[in-house]
């Protein structure tokens, strides 16, 4: 992971208590299927400095924010979850429309609906939670995008987010959500706000949704902004392709850890799990791929690596067996993720390098996941098992390019999953 400048974080950590009393929509319209299962979605952040540029620590203002995002399944109606997990009091949501992307900031115009929460057009969120909105009409066919629009009209203060979008959300000032055109929004980042998840209905599709849970090399550093290029995007349409399509999720955040928490990269993956995997519908499988920074914090003296405890490849494996069980006891069947070489990244040394080849080969060999991806093997130099082939490489010896995503993509035996 990049290097990012010491800040104080805003806001802390808040716990989420799913009751009636905090979420102001709780009993929202379940659509023509009566079924909603995740289309997308994304694990939310405190906000802070990125890896580029984004808008989470000074928020918004009489502003509108437009964000866009592609689905793998699809649908006839959708609804979205808009979370204020990190926030530091109140967020209020003045007025919301989705509608299908045309391109950048355009929306078809016959396809822009406004969104209701609880028959409002207005929400409140307090701090801490979330609110579901209710079902709005939207075709969507399976890798089309779809565009949400919110209006802030009040200060918003620090904004929960996921920094690492690699799609582009826009800005324009004052109220722009009924707005199709996108000559308006002349700002841009490429992180997520607010957004956690987009829900469908009314798809024939009987296939269990994937969730892919890991770091950023699940997040997709190095694959291309606005090109839906990350492994998990090159899974979905290898799925589709194959004539099984099934839909995907990106549970990834950069710098993420198994065991701990950090300010920047998110609640580890132990404390995130249910809530970034098992909570969201339709999710029937899970890929399980995380720990190279678990193990190669500790060997470097940065402040963007903290906390940075020496973690044992014993421990780590119980972590891994801990998320194990907890897809066991959720009925879902999870697939392990061989962890990639990294020689030559800046947290590479003989250490890092033996935990990566003795963790490795505990997930290859315990038959203790119910499949294997051997992602490692997928991308690795074939005349150096410890570097990233220099085909695949993004240019920091750790991280895919786009090409080492669609190699990642291929790695699976379709049928284990």
């Amino acid at each position: 992971m990049r290097t990012w400048k010491l800040l104080t974080m805003a806001t802390a950590a808040v716990a989420v208590t799913a009751t009636a009393a905090v979420y102001a929509n709780t009993t929202a319209d379940p659509g023509p299927a009566n079924t909603w299962t995740t289309a997308w979605a994304v694990p939310m952040q405190q906000p802070s400095i990125g890896f580029e540029p984004n808008w989470s620590l000074t928020g918004f203002a009489d502003q509108t924010v437009r964000q866009v995002i592609r689905v793998t399944g699809g649908g006839t109606a959708a609804r979205i979850t808009l979370s204020n997990r990190y926030g530091p009091g109140d967020l209020r949501i003045a007025a919301a429309t989705i509608g299908r992307t045309e391109d950048g900031a355009r929306v078809h115009p016959d396809t822009l609906r406004p969104l209701r929460f609880g028959g409002a057009e207005a929400v409140t969120v307090a701090a801490g939670q979330q609110v579901t909105s209710d079902s709005a009409e939207l075709r969507l066919a399976p890798f089309e995008s779809a565009t949400i629009t919110l209006h802030l009209a009040e200060q918003t203060g620090p904004a929960t987010f996921h920094a690492q979008g690699y799609a582009s959300t826009f800005r324009a000032a004052g109220n722009r959500v009924a707005d199709p055109d996108g000559a308006a929004f002349t700002e841009a980042t490429h992180s997520w706000y607010y957004l956690s998840d987009l829900e469908m209905t009314g798809s024939t599709s009987t296939a269990g949704t994937i969730a892919a849970f890991g770091d950023s090399i699940t997040d997709g550093f190095g694959s291309d902004n606005d090109a839906d290029n990350r492994y998990p995007d090159a899974l979905a349409e290898r799925l589709a392709a194959a004539g099984t399509p099934r839909t995907v999720l990106n549970a990834g955040i950069g710098g993420n850890m198994i065991r701990s928490d950090s300010a920047w990269f998110g609640e580890s993956g132990l404390h995130r799990f249910d809530r970034d995997v098992l909570a969201k519908s339709g999710v029937r499988t899970v890929i399980v791929f995380g720990g190279l920074n678990d193990i190669g914090f500790s060997e470097v003296d940065l402040p963007t690596y903290k906390p940075n405890p020496r973690v044992t490849v014993e421990q780590l494996i119980e972590g891994h067996r801990d998320l194990i069980a907890r897809a066991h006891r959720a009925g879902l069947t999870v697939v392990g993720a061989t962890l990639l070489p990294m020689k030559g990244a800046e947290y590479y040394n003989d250490t890092s390098a033996a935990k990566i080849r003795a963790f490795n080969e505990w997930l290859r060999t315990s038959g203790e996941y119910d499949a294997v991806v051997d992602f490692h093997a997928a991308v690795a130099d074939p005349a150096d098992p410890e570097k990233l082939n220099a085909a695949f490489d993004s240019g920091d010896h750790k991280h895919p390019n786009a090409a080492g995503y669609a190699a990642m993509a291929a790695a699976f035996d379709l049928a284990t999953l």
